[in-house]
């Protein structure tokens, strides 16, 4: 008889409706060596619950503060630092006077035929890219037409 009132009590426990009277009889039950075989798989998780509830907390964490010298040194380590990696990101300017830029590196030129001639060579290059581009379209507007003839709507 007591075989099955723990069965019921294992299912009412995985539905959460024991008490914790019923919940404490499980628990011994699950502790004494005189478990059925079909329940082993329930003692693991009955004695967990036991070992638990007897730990107790105990900080192991040192509260031991650092002496004001080292405090001081790391900080001093750190701005050392911090500004040697300000330096080396700053612009290092050996001639303090602004250079002037050539013409040519702004792309000006000297005459206006030199700079027609220069617009007429972009210009071409623009072309002949548009027109491959114009060529991808015709593929398109083809397979359109093959479409169309195919399903007729």
């Amino acid at each position: 008889m007591e075989l099955a009132n723990i069965e019921q009590l294992i299912e009412k426990y995985f539905d959460g409706e024991t008490t914790l009277a019923e919940e404490n009889e499980l628990r011994t039950y699950f502790s004494s060596s005189t478990v059925a075989p079909h329940l082993e798989q329930y003692q693991t998780l009955f004695q967990f619950f036991v070992r638990e509830k007897e730990a107790q907390f105990s900080p192991s964490l040192s509260q031991k503060t650092k002496n004001k010298k080292q405090m001081i040194g790391l900080g001093l380590a750190a701005s050392l630092v911090f500004f040697a990696g300000l330096l080396m990101f700053l612009p290092i300017n050996s001639n303090p006077k602004k250079e002037s830029v050539s013409t040519a590196d702004l792309g000006q030129f000297e005459s206006p035929e030199e700079a027609f001639e220069e617009t007429q060579k972009a210009l071409a290059l623009l072309s002949s890219n548009v027109n491959v581009g114009m060529k991808s379209v015709n593929y398109i507007s083809e397979y359109q037409n093959s479409k169309n003839l195919i399903f007729k709507k």
